[in-house]
């Protein structure tokens, strides 16, 4: 099993909702209910993984700063929500026995090139399914 290819396993970034660091919380927000997505990859401009943003991230934000006008979420950037190391990237030359630890502690596991350029996800439902495969 170890052989396998996590490229195999990929959502590529195509076929993706991700968000740049640079949009708003209103922004995030709304991509994230119009995808009924609960995180979200983070991107910078150039395609860099960034981290990844969660429901629970940004209602601690409004919480915290009792902010609950969406006009005002609107001037507000998200690059200061993102918590650093929460959804840890993991190489394309990853193998599958990285991707299952991985898996087991987040929903989905970025994949990123050697520039740190995202080139998708994997979900944790795509291992499950492949690991019923060769069962």
């Amino acid at each position: 099993m170890e052989k396998m290819n996590v490229l195999l396993l990929l959502t590529p970034k195509k076929d993706l909702a991700y968000i740049e660091d640079t949009v708003s919380i209103r922004q995030a927000l709304e991509k994230m209910k119009a995808h009924s997505y609960t995180q979200i990859p983070v991107i910078s401009k150039e395609g860099e993984y960034v981290g990844t943003l969660s429901e629970g991230d940004l209602l601690w934000y409004i919480a915290d700063k009792q902010e609950y006008n969406l006009f005002d979420l609107q001037k507000i950037n998200i690059k200061g929500i993102i918590r650093k190391n929460f959804h840890p990237a993991i190489s394309v030359n990853a193998g599958i026995n990285e991707v299952i630890t991985t898996i087991t502690k987040q929903n989905f596991v970025p994949v990123v090139d050697d520039r740190n350029i995202l080139m998708g996800i994997v979900t944790r439902a795509r291992v499950i399914e492949e690991l019923m495969k060769n069962i």
